[in-house]
């Protein structure tokens, strides 16, 4: 750490990264051999790794940004985990920052149980130091985090938590911040079953935004589209997503110009009867895109809705693949689209004639229910009924 260096720079032929993974982890003891290249490599006499080691957090936060790359993530974030858990002493101040850095290691590497857990211990600091703005920025993130685990409640939870805050403080919260907050809040209400208070949410949100342009804008559009669909008024939905489409140039955000594009392919396999030529067409002009901005998450979604899609158009055996290509990758989809994973998988299967397929989905359906996610297992409901009628 004094010397900024990475593993990487570290390693060679005398040494593999890792094996000095686990001499940094305790895992093993150095011997004479190693201690000596190790002490080469850093220029520094083999008597210094007998001196306790002090780790001063701000240094270790600082040297952080040499590591910083998708490359360099997972090393910095253990580099920081190891330093906070050895820390004593800490300036609040410090703590804080590494906290938060932690966090947004955790996020890139997809670890979002060990991300929630971090941001429960930085909101807990911000509340120790009674500090609003800390309050309000950690349950937000926190509000994120638990979304994406498919803890609406706890979504619901810490996001009207940060807005009181930041009412009873007066604390100013960007518009965009504002407007964001509330989009958490609605689709944690939808997802609880709440859906006569997500849409006068969404409506409150949209008839905010006047003339506004750009991602926050196409965002709350997008949220009132999902809304929409789970009322049944596809027709209305598929206004809503054309507005957040209109709103947005791809030039301002590429990614989530995309992510509108795989949010009407799904609204359109949504629509009774399905749509699925719309979806085809939409499908087929994001490929190029999802080459080139797509994440591993961007690109399980694109292949969970090809298989809804098969699906749809009679192509059992194509959908069947591409729910096992999918599932590989499961982790990347959001808690709500890992269950609609499950439930199309036996559909498949039930229509493919495996009579016992859809068993399976009403165990499902009630843990999801006793998960207090009703709309979610409504939907599963659903697709028991359907599949038992067309069968």
């Amino acid at each position: 750490m004094q010397r900024g260096k990475s593993q990487a720079e570290l390693t060679g032929p005398g040494m593999s990264s890792a094996y000095l993974s686990r001499l940094e982890s305790g895992a093993r003891r150095p011997t004479d051999r190693a201690a000596g290249y190790l002490a080469g490599r850093l220029g520094v006499p083999v008597s210094v790794f007998d001196e306790p080691a002090e780790l001063d957090l701000a240094d270790v936060l600082a040297t952080l940004f040499a590591l910083s790359g998708a490359d360099g993530d997972a090393e910095a974030r253990d580099t920081l985990a190891a330093a906070l858990a050895s820390a004593v002493n800490v300036e609040p101040a410090t703590r804080w920052q590494a906290l938060s850095e932690l966090a947004r290691l955790h996020n890139s590497l997809l670890d979002h149980r060990a991300e929630r857990q971090t941001l429960l211990e930085l909101s807990s600091l911000a509340d120790e130091l009674n500090r609003p703005a800390l309050q309000i920025h950690a349950r937000l993130r926190l509000a994120r985090c638990c979304r994406h685990l498919g803890d609406a409640s706890s979504t619901r939870k810490t996001v009207r938590e940060a807005l009181e805050l930041g009412s009873r403080h007066d604390i100013r919260v960007s518009a965009s911040d504002l407007v964001r907050s509330k989009l958490m809040l609605i689709s944690a209400e939808a997802e609880l079953g709440d859906i006569a208070e997500a849409a006068r949410l969404s409506e409150e949100v949209c008839e905010s935004l006047g003339d506004s342009r750009g991602p926050v804008a196409a965002e709350a559009y997008w949220t009132a589209a999902t809304v929409a669909t789970r009322q049944g008024r596809f027709a209305r939905a598929k206004s809503l997503l054309g507005q957040a489409m209109r709103v947005l140039d791809s030039r301002d955000d590429m990614v989530l110009w995309m992510r509108l594009r795989l949010a009407a392919a799904s609204l359109s396999l949504q629509a009774l009867p399905p749509r699925t030529e719309d979806a085809e067409f939409l499908l087929d002009a994001l490929a190029p895109a999802l080459s080139l901005v797509g994440t591993g998450r961007h690109r399980a979604e694109f292949l969970f809705l090809k298989a809804h899609l098969a699906f749809h158009q009679g192509e059992l055996e194509e959908a069947r693949e591409l729910c096992a290509t999918t599932a590989e990758s499961k982790d990347l989809l959001s808690f709500r689209d890992q269950i609609l994973l499950r439930v199309l998988e036996a559909r498949v299967a039930a229509r493919s004639g495996d009579a016992n397929a859809l068993q399976p989905l009403s165990v499902l359906a009630a843990e999801v229910q006793a998960g207090g996610m009703p709309e979610l297992a409504a939907e599963v409901w659903r697709a028991i009924a359907e599949s038992a009628t067309a069968g």
